[in-house]
């Protein structure tokens, strides 16, 4: 009998998890500071320009940043949590390591406190910011419904646990897609965020020179696709860094597809979505497109969907004064 009373215990939890976490995004409106703030996405969208018109790189560190942000402990702004000498935070964790672009979302909400104090979230400036950073660099835009509170707890070990890593199979991505519950299109649409950006070489020199163990490189690869990475990656130098889309990282368009069929993904996890029937037939659908609208509108409805991962809403959470420390009650 106990047996039986467990399983659905654990049925009946992740139920109400769920429909908890769907009323919480609900709770989200695009006119939530409409009275409280209405000015607030002005001088968001001031202080973004001003950084990417200068560093264009910040638009694929912020997108990135929100990103990793939503898939541990929901769109929260945990990623933002400096550690402190009592805990390693999410952003001191393996996964964030490389992470860019904490200055930008800093200034901004020094700007928008000058103005608003204590009135918009860390979550809602960086879901935001990222979407004006995206549309700053030519990319799509989109609605982005407020009334986010910033978490209070950020743990290294859960960013470890939930962040897809560069490696994963198709199989291993839907599986973590969906348990945020995003969809397969929106996994390769998301994916295709990549158009924009940069990577370490320590992220993928296992793929190029040892992939199974005697020196050599992943056979999904492109030899002379493989042939540069080396040259831009040479031992020891794991820091240098290489293009997410070659010859067009810095333009948000298409043309990350493109590299795809021409077995040019960057990660073992990009090229993986060749090997799943639904997957592939999303990436090939944009490359013979000559239009990017089709993807910029996919784009911009799968971001909307991953702002609302695990929201805290309401009484839950709460506004910090500095998006770097939790606020002392």
């Amino acid at each position: 009998m106990a047996t039986n009373v467990i399983p659905k215990l654990v049925s009946t939890f992740v139920v109400v998890f769920i429909l908890v976490q769907q009323a919480n995004a609900q709770n989200l409106t695009e006119g939530y500071y409409k009275k409280t703030c209405p000015s607030l996405e002005k001088i968001v969208y001031d202080v973004v320009y001003r950084y990417v018109h200068h560093v264009p790189g910040f638009a694929a560190a912020l997108l990135r940043m929100h990103f990793h942000d939503c898939f541990v402990r929901g769109c929260d702004a945990s990623v933002l949590i400096k550690s402190t000498p009592n805990n390693t935070a999410e952003r001191d964790s393996i996964p964030n390591a490389s992470l860019r672009g904490f200055e930008v979302i800093d200034a901004v909400k020094a700007a928008v406190e000058k103005k608003c104090r204590r009135t918009v979230s860390c979550a809602d400036i960086l879901a935001l910011s990222t979407r004006d950073a995206v549309t700053v660099i030519g990319g799509p835009s989109w609605p982005v419904p407020l009334g986010r509170k910033d978490g209070r707890i950020s743990v290294a070990l859960e960013a470890l646990l939930n962040l897809p890593p560069p490696f994963f199979n198709a199989t291993q991505l839907i599986a973590a897609f969906a348990a945020k519950n995003l969809t397969v299109k929106d996994l390769v649409v998301l994916s295709g965020g990549h158009t924009i950006g940069i990577s370490h070489c320590s992220s993928i020199t296992t793929r190029i020179y040892n992939f199974t163990g005697i020196g050599d490189f992943d056979p999904a690869l492109d030899p002379a696709y493989v042939r540069t990475l080396k040259r831009l990656c040479p031992p020891p130098k794991v820091n240098n860094t290489v293009e997410m889309d070659p010859k067009s990282s810095k333009s948000f368009d298409v043309n990350y597809y493109n590299t795809l069929v021409q077995n040019k993904g960057l990660f073992q996890s990009d090229a993986a979505l060749l090997n799943n029937s639904e997957t592939n037939a999303y990436v090939r659908s944009h490359v013979a497109s000559s239009s990017a609208s089709s993807f910029f509108k996919d784009f911009a409805d799968s971001m909307v969907k991953m702002g609302k991962i695990e929201v805290l809403t309401g009484s839950a959470g709460e506004i910090r004064l500095k998006c770097s420390v939790i606020n002392k009650n």
